[in-house]
């Protein structure tokens, strides 16, 4: 059975000013998302499953479910807010989602084979997605996960901060623990943290960091699920908590319920975290279709 690969699209992109999903950035009106799925496909993927919300529900089916036909099978569903475990109590005026483990947890029903996720406004590079590809085929361990792991410096933007899941690593591969550092800057020897009590974190650039390109068995249903349901006990009334993959994936390695297997890519990543990050993805797209990595159009 070819594995799955699980687009996250629900987010706004606040920072960005816009919904920076369906913003074009290549020569034939081509999103981030096109190409990711253009690789995903090369790479021997079977499915694409969209998670967004009801008010983009029209743009995703144009664009994408109508565009795919007959090259993949294309799925979606919204990350609803009421999505919520039996009993469970939150704030009856929240607005925010939940995070990225809830917009996991809702495509439960959806998938039942080895899946990887994605974000939608992030671009990484076609050998990315067959490193995924392979680990999801190949590895049968059903509580084996993966992280396509990336070098700091190469996923920082030059527009402002950027957060990153950053990843202790083991000699064997394995993941020991991830931290979800915010506000990470680049500067000229490397990146940078700086607190609120004004304590700065040096980073060389050489550091692992996860870009959310995992890859999941339907095992960590049962993991997330446990995970959010603790999460909205506790964080339920407040209005902006959300829950995110690598917070959830730390808490299990640590407690050696799961294994994650770091996959390094040498990969560049790029996206559009800010809208002055557009031209330099349009121009890296150009170049790579000069340099023949893609088509002029994806869909002729």
């Amino acid at each position: 059975m070819k594995p799955t690969l699980l687009v996250l699209a629900a987010g706004m992109g606040s920072r960005y000013g816009g919904n920076k999903q369906l913003d074009e950035v290549g020569p034939a009106g081509e999103t981030i998302i096109d190409y990711s799925i253009y690789d995903a496909i090369r790479a021997g993927f079977g499915k694409i499953v969209f998670v967004i919300r009801r008010d983009i529900e029209d743009q995703v089916k144009q664009r994408f479910v109508e565009k795919l036909k007959n090259r993949i099978e294309v799925d979606y569903i919204f990350q609803e807010i009421t999505n919520l475990p039996e009993g469970v109590k939150v704030a009856p005026d929240r607005a925010k989602p939940w995070g990225t483990s809830h917009a996991i947890l809702v495509t439960r029903d959806k998938i039942r084979e080895p899946f990887g996720v994605i974000n939608s406004d992030d671009y990484y590079g076609m050998e990315s997605y067959k490193i995924l590809h392979d680990f999801l085929v190949n590895d049968q361990d059903q509580n084996t996960y993966s992280i396509i792991g990336y070098k700091l410096g190469n996923t920082l933007s030059d527009h402002g901060h950027v957060n990153r899941g950053v990843c202790r690593v083991n000699e064997k591969g394995l993941l020991e623990n991830i931290v979800e550092t915010r506000q990470i800057e680049k500067t000229d020897r490397g990146a940078r943290v700086v607190a609120e009590n004004g304590s700065i974190q040096e980073f060389t650039g050489n550091e692992v960091v996860s870009m959310n390109l995992f890859g999941f068995k339907p095992s960590c249903y049962d993991f997330l699920g446990e995970e959010f349901r603790n999460f909205i006990n506790e964080k339920g009334m407040d209005l902006k908590s959300e829950l995110d993959i690598p917070t959830s994936l730390d808490k299990f390695v640590k407690n050696g319920s799961i294994k994650i297997k770091v996959l390094m890519s040498n990969e560049r990543w790029f996206g559009v975290t800010y809208r002055e990050d557009k031209p330099f993805v349009v121009d890296n797209i150009r170049k790579m279709i000069r340099d023949g990595k893609y088509p002029p159009r994806i869909y002729d």
